[in-house]
């Protein structure tokens, strides 16, 4: 096969998680150029029809799931719903939050919170997508991970908690389902300029840290997690497994 036809996701169906908008809408947008039939997920009806309205008037083939990634019965309804419709063959766990705030005074529903969002979903939506899967012997699963899976920023902990402990369920889906035919890996951003980051680009002072902080000296375009995404969503990534592929501008190299 041509190294180019590799990428290719023609007939590959996708479900991505949080994929209303930022990050999620992003590697939505590439993969149905790279070809796939996308499922758009959230827990709000209206925006996702909004964005799958995007979508469909520039010509791509997309359909939409609403249900709460934290809730494991409404997530194994939903992925059911959708293995009716079409089997699925690529899972982005891209669904997550940030709560920041000084550990002393972390409110524990904070922390429950974002673990539920953050980590709890994507075992949950991981486990059910799996199944078929298995059953059909190949898959991807791609689970959005961080530059925070290796490194750290005070008031951020729980968050670090939830991208960290996500970067090893990753490693250990493709140590599991590696033997079964699945291929499992991560992708871990930099800063990007999403609206779960506004207040840290609208921040000058931060903006200027992290500028000078990054090898690259600036922050990062959604459209530029995409093709990582195709990639190991691809055939082209057919042997790669636990991997996760940090897009970050070079801040993972550099003290």
């Amino acid at each position: 096969m041509p190294v180019l036809d590799r990428f290719r996701l023609n007939g590959r169906c996708a479900l991505i998680t949080g994929s209303s908008a930022g990050i999620g809408f992003g590697l939505a947008r590439a993969l149905c150029e790279a070809g796939a039939h996308v499922v758009l997920n959230g827990r709000d009806a209206t925006k996702l029809q909004q964005a799958a309205a995007v979508l469909t008037a520039e010509g791509h083939a997309v359909s939409t799931q609403v249900f709460d990634v934290t809730d494991e019965a409404s997530v194994k309804a939903a992925v059911a719903a959708i293995e009716s419709r079409q089997p699925l063959d690529i899972l982005i766990n891209n669904a997550g939050m940030q709560l920041r705030g000084p550990l002393q005074d972390y409110d524990p529903a904070d922390w429950r919170r974002i673990m539920q969002t953050n980590l709890d979903s994507a075992f949950y939506v991981g486990q059910a997508v799996a199944q078929g899967m298995i059953a059909r012997g190949q898959g991807k699963i791609i689970n959005i991970c961080s530059v925070q899976s290796e490194l750290g920023r005070p008031g951020i902990a729980p968050y670090m908690a939830t991208k960290g402990a996500l970067k090893m369920l990753t490693k250990g889906m493709a140590i599991d389902w590696g033997p079964l035919g699945l291929q499992v890996n991560g992708i871990g951003p930099g800063y990007f300029k999403t609206e779960l980051n506004e207040k840290l680009v609208a921040d000058p002072a931060f903006t200027d840290w992290l500028v000078k902080r990054t090898p690259s000296r600036r922050w990062g375009d959604v459209d530029e997690l995409g093709p990582a995404a195709v990639l190991l969503a691809s055939e082209a990534s057919s042997f790669m497994n636990g991997h996760i592929l940090y897009v970050d501008g070079g801040v993972t190299a550099t003290l």
